[in-house]
C-alpha cells in the first residue's frame, strides 16, 4: 500500500478530520499527503454538488499548513524546498485541484523575488509574513494595453500627503480573490513604473469574481478595481528595468498545472474503463478492461503524462541553477536565458500533447462519457485555457530564431 493510500485510509477512518498543522509542511511528509488528499476530496465534493463553489476551504488549509511557504528555508519558517521540489508538489496540488494550484501562481513568483532580493528590513518583513502563511495576489494586466509586455499603465499612483492614492482597473487578477495582499503595477506622476504591495481588504480595493473563461473558472481571476486607495510610502517600490529574463518561472508554472491535470486524465481514463459494463460487438475483448485497444490508449495517456512532468521538472532544474547564481539579487544572464529557453520549449511541446490527451480520454468511454455529470470535459477546457495564456506560435518562432540566428529570447516577457 502506498503512502497516499495509507493516509487516505487514515483520513476516512477519522471521518475526514485533519490534524492541526504544528509546523510548515515539507516535501515527502505525511502532513503534505494529508493536505493534498483533503484538497482533492473537497474538489470532488464541490464538483458532485454541481455548483461552482470557490475553493475557500482548500485555500484555508494551504494557509494553515503553510504550504505557501514551502520555498522558504527551514530556519526562516518554511519547508526548505528547491524550485524543482516545489514544482513537483504543485503538480500534485494541480492533480488534486488545478484551480487552487493556479491561484497560487503569482504568490510563488513573488516569494522567489523576495528570496533573492538583497538583505533589507522590507525583505525580512515579507519573509515573516510568508512564513506565517499569508498569500500574495496580483493586479497587473490592463486590457487597454496594445502590446502585452510593455510596462506602461493607465492605473495611476499620485501623491497625497504622507502617502499616495492609487486609481485604476486591472483584469485577470489570478488568485487575488483568495489573497491577503495584492501587488499592483501602476505608473506614477513622473512616468515611472511602480509596484504597490497592499492589503486586499484596504478601503477602495474591490475584487470582482467575474472571470468567465471556459476553464480554470475557480481561480479567482477576476477584475480588481482600485478606487482612490491610500498607499503608504513604504508599500511602494520603483520597478527597475532588467536585462536578465526571469519570467520563465511564471511561464513554467502554467505547465506545472497542466502536468497535474494530465495525471487526472490518466486516473479518469482508468476509472472510466473499470466502470464500463458494456462493450461493442466489434470490440477486441469481452470486457473494456481486457480490450487491448483501450489499454493502448491509456498507455499513450500515461506516457504523455510522464513526458510532460519530466519536461517540467527538467526545466525547473534550470530555474534552480539560475536562482542559485544570484549575487545581490542579480541572476546570471546566461543561466536565466537558458531557463527561459527551456520554459518556452516546454510550452511548445506540452500544449500539443496535453490537448491531445484530453481528447483521447473520450476514446476509452462510450457516449455516456460525454455527460455533463461526468465532468470529463473539464480537462480539455482547463488545458485549453492555460495554454492560451501565451500563443505557442510566438514561442516556437523565438526558439527557432535563436537556434538558426543566435537571436536571444525577448527579455520583457509577461505571462498574465
Amino acid at each position: 500500500m502506498s503512502v497516499k493510500d495509507k493516509v487516505k485510509q487514515q483520513i476516512e477512518k477519522n471521518s475526514g478530520t485533519l490534524p492541526t498543522f504544528s509546523e510548515p509542511v515539507k516535501v515527502g511528509s505525511i502532513e503534505l499527503e494529508q493536505l493534498l488528499i483533503a484538497i482533492e476530496q473537497n474538489a470532488k465534493q464541490r464538483r458532485e454538488r454541481g455548483k461552482e463553489e470557490r475553493p475557500y476551504y482548500a485555500i484555508e488549509l494551504i494557509k494553515e499548513s503553510r504550504l505557501s511557504a514551502l520555498r522558504l528555508p527551514v530556519e526562516l519558517g518554511g519547508g526548505g524546498a528547491s524550485i524543482r521540489e516545489l514544482f513537483y508538489v504543485l503538480i500534485r496540488l494541480a492533480e488534486a485541484d488545478p484551480d487552487v494550484a493556479h491561484s497560487l501562481r503569482y504568490h510563488y513568483y513573488q516569494v522567489e523575488q523576495f528570496l533573492r532580493a538583497p538583505v533589507s528590513d522590507r525583505k525580512d518583513r515579507w519573509l515573516k509574513r510568508i512564513a506565517a502563511g499569508e498569500i500574495i495576489g496580483n493586479a497587473f494586466t490592463e486590457i487597454s494595453a496594445r502590446n502585452v509586455g510593455t510596462y506602461t499603465f493607465d492605473t495611476s499612483l499620485t501623491p497625497d500627503g504622507s502617502g499616495y492614492r492609487l486609481n485604476g482597473t486591472k483584469y485577470f487578477s489570478t488568485g487575488t480573490l483568495f489573497a491577503d495582499w495584492v501587488d499592483v503595477l501602476a505608473s506614477n506622476w513622473k512616468g515611472e513604473t511602480v509596484s504597490a504591495l497592499i492589503p486586499t481588504n484596504r478601503e477602495g480595493v474591490m475584487m470582482k469574481d467575474d472571470w468567465d473563461g471556459i476553464g480554470q473558472r475557480l481561480t479567482g481571476s477576476g477584475t480588481t478595481i482600485l478606487n482612490n486607495v491610500f498607499v503608504n510610502e513604504e508599500e511602494v517600490t520603483i520597478t527597475q528595468e532588467t536585462d536578465t529574463p526571469f519570467n520563465s518561472h511564471l511561464q513554467l508554472f502554467l505547465h506545472v498545472v497542466i502536468a497535474g491535470i494530465l495525471r487526472n486524465v490518466v486516473t479518469d481514463a482508468k476509472d472510466l474503463v473499470h466502470s464500463r459494463r458494456r462493450t461493442f460487438t466489434f470490440a477486441a475483448a469481452e470486457t473494456a478492461a481486457a480490450d487491448p485497444q483501450l489499454q493502448q490508449v491509456i498507455g499513450e495517456l500515461s506516457s504523455i503524462t510522464f513526458a510532460a512532468e519530466a519536461i517540467v521538472l527538467t526545466a525547473a532544474e534550470a530555474l534552480d541553477a539560475a536562482v542559485n547564481s544570484a549575487v545581490d539579487g542579480v541572476i546570471d544572464y546566461g543561466l536565466s536565458h537558458e531557463a527561459s529557453l527551456q520554459a518556452a520549449q516546454a510550452k511548445v511541446v506540452i500544449d500539443k500533447l496535453a490537448l491531445k490527451a484530453s481528447t483521447l480520454l473520450f476514446e476509452v468511454g462510450g457516449a455516456s462519457a460525454t455527460k455533463q455529470s461526468a465532468h470529463l470535459d473539464r480537462h480539455w477546457r482547463n488545458i485549453r485555457t492555460i495554454a492560451s495564456h501565451n500563443p505557442t506560435v510566438y514561442k516556437a518562432r523565438a526558439i527557432g530564431n535563436y537556434v538558426v540566428n543566435g537571436t536571444e529570447l525577448p527579455i520583457q516577457e509577461v505571462y498574465f
